[in-house]
């Protein structure tokens, strides 16, 4: 039996930032079903073949390894719901979604950033998983930025573009964390805030990075957390949640959020957010916020990857 941690060696595979698809077939009532998927790559050109990986406690596990095609879909960067809904159980995931069948038969997702309509070329049994390869019968790809995913965060090109544009009303945070714990600095009148600051002038990636460099912490700049209007101060607040290793920083320390510690973070704004992480923390299930500080859209994450039902 191994000895190693799983947990970790999850944590481990899940640094390495992968695509998200959405693997499509029909059963055999020829009722179309899915999965979300980030272990999918291109396997060879000649013959074309693309390959996907599919958890032996999948509940489509026996109608996917007896089919005789499939599809990956490979997801837009607007697409983040549309992961979500083939991540999680659902009596029907397609009741709700655009699609049609693809020139081989298998089903085809509106909007996608690429398709590959594929026959069942073989099935490898490697471990708690089933490998499904595919021979390319057909395929299209348009111009959308594809979905990302990386150490249980969606990565999505577009909206971090515009997020990380530097703008004269911007401030950036650093929400450090480690084991659900927060890093927490005095703001100078005797309340708790967060490392941040309002000088982008080096750009919204130096600006974190100098942030992180001041507490005396190898933390890893992450990913955004929370996007931002503050009409009550006007201005634009991007936040990163980002893990830290052992240490001890250099001003302030790393703090449980309960009522009493949230009580002294003054900024009502970062107060909600941290509710929110504190909340998120426990479930060990991340979103992305979007909005303003009263109101927005939290975009969910899987974790540990994208995840395979």
């Amino acid at each position: 039996m191994s000895t190693l941690d799983p947990m970790e060696l999850r944590k481990a595979f899940g640094t390495y930032l992968t695509g998200v698809t959405v693997v499509t077939a029909m059963d055999a009532a020829g009722a179309p079903l899915g999965f979300t998927a980030n272990s999918f790559t291109s396997v060879s050109l000649d013959p074309p073949l693309v390959l996907v990986c599919l958890a032996g406690s999948s509940r489509n596990f026996e109608a996917f390894t007896r089919a005789e095609r499939f599809a990956v879909n490979i997801l837009a960067d607007s697409q983040i719901a549309l992961s979500n809904t083939f991540a999680r159980p659902a009596e029907d995931r397609f009741a709700e979604v655009d699609w049609t069948p693809g020139p081989n038969g298998a089903p085809i997702l509106a909007g996608v950033s690429a398709w590959f309509d594929c026959d069942m070329f073989r099935t490898v049994e490697a471990g708690d998983h089933v490998i499904l390869i595919g021979r390319v019968q057909a395929f299209d790809h348009m111009p959308a930025p594809g979905l990302g995913y990386a150490r249980g965060a969606y990565v999505a090109p577009s909206a971090e573009v515009d997020a990380l544009t530097p703008r004269r009303d911007m401030v950036v945070s650093a929400l450090i964390e480690r084991d659900g714990q927060v890093l927490l600095q005095d703001a100078g009148d005797g309340s708790l805030t967060l490392p941040m600051s309002d000088d982008v002038t080096g750009g919204v990636q130096g600006t974190l990075d100098r942030l992180i460099a001041g507490t005396g912490l190898k933390a890893e700049p992450g990913f955004i957390y929370a996007v931002y209007q503050d009409a009550r101060l006007n201005r634009r607040h991007v936040s990163f949640l980002c893990p830290a290793p052992a240490g001890t920083p250099r001003r302030g320390s790393f703090t449980v959020l309960n009522p009493s510690t949230l009580m002294d973070v003054a900024d009502p704004a970062t107060c909600t957010m941290l509710e929110r992480f504190a909340e998120e923390s426990r479930l060990g299930n991340f979103g992305v916020y979007y909005g303003t500080e009263v109101t927005g859209e939290v975009r969910p994450r899987a974790t540990g990857g994208a995840a395979i039902p």
